[in-house]
This record gives C-alpha cells, structure tokens and sequence, in this order.
C-alpha cells in the first residue's frame, strides 16, 4: 500500500510549514499546560490558588510547569517582597493569545465527547 500524497510540497516545504506547528504543540502540550493557562485567563493568582484550581496536580509538578511555561513566556511571575514571600503569576500577552486556540478545543471536546 503506497503513501497517500496530502500536498504536491517537497519534504523540505512540507518540514518548514510544520515547524511552526510543530513549536506550538510543543508548547501546549504538556498535560497540564492547557489546565494552567485557562485557570490563568480569569486573572493573576498566587500560587495556592492556582493549586487549589487546577484540579489533580501535585504541587511538585505545578512548580515544574510554572517554570516551564515562563521560560516559554506564556506566563510571567512577580515576586513580592513580603514575609512570608508571596509570589503572583499571570498570562503574558503571548499567553492570553491563546485564549481563541482554548475556546475552540473546548467546543471541539464537548462536541466529540468519549
């Protein structure tokens, strides 16, 4: 059985098209990442909020994500200088662009239910 041609582009075409589809799964899809996002469309929250929202995670891996998505840019992170320290995290304008992208693969799920 041959392969089915989806394009009449060449590998090198076909490659430079999908990286940036490549990069912007890479970027969302860790399983928490889209969790965390959405939380973060309702506003700033410190961490135990986030905690306390994003239902399942463990506070290890919320660390670890939050990280992640900043290195990514997606969110950012502002320390206050109180004691206790307090520590506040809220979407970048990059993060809330991908609020149109999490409406849709919402509406996609309740649409295509299990």
């Amino acid at each position: 059985m041959g392969k089915i041609a989806i394009s009449n582009t060449t590998k090198e075409e076909n490659k430079s098209q999908l990286c940036p589809f490549q990069e912007a799964m890479d970027l969302i899809s860790g399983k928490w990442t889209m969790s965390i996002i959405n939380t973060l469309m309702n506003g700033k929250m410190r961490f135990k909020e986030l905690e306390r929202n994003v239902t399942g995670i463990n506070t290890r891996m919320l660390v670890k994500e939050l990280k992640q998505l900043e290195t990514k840019k997606i969110i950012k992170r502002k320390a206050f200088a109180t004691i206790p320290p307090t520590v506040e995290y809220s979407l970048t304008k990059k993060g809330k662009n991908l609020k149109p992208v999490i409406i849709e693969i919402q509406a996609w799920a309740m649409k295509n239910p299990d």
